[in-house]
C-alpha cells in the first residue's frame, strides 16, 4: 500500500475494531426490531455498513455474531455501572447478598437491550447444540460458579449445611427465575426473587 508523504499509514486495527463494534450494534438492533428468525447476516452487514465477507471472516453464523455481541453488551453494562462482571458480594448475610444479585438480574431481564438477544440465544441454543454449549460455557457457567463460591463461603460460616451440594442448591432460586422468564408464566419482580431466596434458604416448613 502506498501512502502520501507525511501521512501515517491507516490504522487497520482501529478500523477493524470500529467495524466489529458496528456489527455488534447492528446484530443487537435487528434482533430487537425484527426478531431472531428474520435477522440475517446480510441484514447485519448492511446495517453495520460492512461487506458480508467481513462478518464471515470473523464469525461462522448470525448466532455466533449475536452471542459475542451479547457477551460484549453484558461486559459494557457492568463497566458503565462501575461493577466487576460476574460479581456476587459477600457481606456475611447470605440472604441479602443473593437477593441483591437476583434483583439486579431481574432489572437486566427487563431491559430491552438484553431481553431480545437473551431470549433469542436461549431459544436457539435448544436446537443448535454447539451454540447451546458455547452459550452455557461463556455466559451461564461463569455466573453459576459465582453462586457456588458464595454458597461455599456460607457453608464455611455455618450458614448452610455442610452436606449441601452448592451446585444443586443454587438451582432452587436460579432455575425458577429462568423458567418464568422464558415461558412467561408470571411476573418477574424483586418481590418474586426475594421470595425464591427465602423459600430456598428457609424451606417450606413452619419456622
Amino acid at each position: 500500500m502506498v501512502t502520501q508523504p507525511g501521512k501515517p499509514a491507516p490504522d487497520t486495527t482501529r478500523r477493524s475494531e470500529r467495524s466489529r463494534r458496528a456489527i455488534y450494534e447492528a446484530a443487537l438492533d435487528l434482533v430487537a426490531e425484527t426478531g431472531y428468525p428474520r435477522t440475517t447476516v446480510e441484514g447485519i452487514a448492511a446495517r453495520a455498513g460492512v461487506g458480508k465477507q467481513t462478518i464471515y471472516r470473523w464469525w461462522g453464523s448470525k448466532a455466533d455474531v449475536l452471542l459475542e455481541a451479547f457477551l460484549d453488551l453484558s461486559e459494557q453494562a457492568a463497566a458503565d455501572a462501575g461493577q466487576v462482571p460476574y460479581a456476587i458480594p459477600d457481606t456475611g448475610d447470605l440472604a441479602a447478598d443473593l437477593k441483591l444479585v437476583l434483583r439486579l438480574t431481574v432489572d437486566q431481564m427487563a431491559d430491552p437491550r438484553f431481553e431480545a438477544p437473551g431470549r433469542a440465544l436461549a431459544a436457539e441454543g435448544l436446537v443448535n447444540e454447539r451454540l447451546g454449549r458455547e452459550f452455557v460455557a461463556k455466559l451461564l457457567e461463569p455466573q453459576l460458579q459465582l453462586y457456588v463460591t458464595r454458597l461455599r463461603s456460607a457453608q464455611h460460616a455455618g450458614q448452610v449445611r455442610a452436606d449441601v451440594d452448592p451446585r444443586i442448591a443454587l438451582e432452587l432460586f436460579v432455575s425458577p427465575l429462568a423458567q418464568r422468564w422464558l415461558q412467561h408464566t408470571g411476573p418477574i419482580t424483586h418481590e418474586y426473587t426475594d421470595t425464591l431466596v427465602d423459600y430456598a434458604l428457609f424451606g417450606l416448613a413452619p419456622r
